[in-house]
């Protein structure tokens, strides 16, 4: 397998997704990430049976970085709780068309997905099955006309990142789902989880993973 280890131990495994390879299966049938760790796992462990790996959250097809699984059922149930006790910290970094009007700033929409299109809208509040969004950026470089923010996610809305900076008038470089008008087909999405803060499961201390963008267009233009 070519997906770097970034940090293993007894309950974790924190590894760089590749870009456009699904975390789960999908209808594509391509091989996903999940399942290509299971089987590493079980390979590297001479493991019998089903390996167990815990699924704690997600990144989008074409994203890549930082991802964390669970390897017990413990450590899984605790993540989960971090998750949702907003004691997870993921940091993005991201590639936008344009410059925002403010260096530093929060983003709060609220957003609806159509499942059977695979989409996410901004709409109101008042939408039924709208769940509210936010995260903050900060402005890190411009060049040409592109800025590359750090981005904390607050909340982990389907699409989040993408759908807000779109909506805010900054899509993504490269992202044909939500910045289609202002980019060209086979650009690759400019987003990558390049940090992740977590308190271990069983050891209680907080640990930090970090993963480097890669060096091509459009990174290049950033330090």
């Amino acid at each position: 397998m070519n997906i770097p280890i970034i940090y293993e131990d007894n309950h974790l495994l924190v590894v760089e997704k590749p870009v456009n390879m699904p975390v789960q299966g999908d209808q594509s049938g391509d091989s996903d990430l999940h399942n290509l760790l299971k089987h590493d796992l079980k390979v590297r462990y001479q493991k019998p049976g089903n390996v167990y790996l815990g699924l704690v959250h997600r990144l989008d097809r074409p994203v890549g970085g930082a991802m964390v699984f669970a390897k017990t059922s413990k450590a899984a149930s605790r993540l989960s709780d971090s998750i949702r006790r907003n004691r997870f910290d993921k940091t993005y970094a991201a590639v936008v068309r344009g410059t925002p009007h403010e260096k530093h700033a929060r983003l709060e929409h609220f957003l609806y997905k159509d499942r059977q299109e695979n989409k996410v809208y901004a709409v109101s509040a008042q939408q039924k099955h709208a769940k509210k969004a936010l995260l903050d950026y900060e402005v890190m470089e411009v060049n040409n006309n592109l800025s590359m923010l750090s981005i904390n996610l607050i909340t982990g809305r389907s699409h989040q990142i993408r759908v807000q900076l779109a909506e805010s008038g900054f899509p993504l470089y490269g992202d044909q789902k939500y910045g289609q008008y202002v980019n060209k087909p086979g650009q690759q999405i400019a987003l990558w989880s390049n940090k992740l803060s977590l308190e271990h499961p069983t050891k209680k201390e907080t640990m930090e993973f970090t993963s480097t963008p890669p060096e091509g267009y459009p990174w290049s233009l950033f330090r």
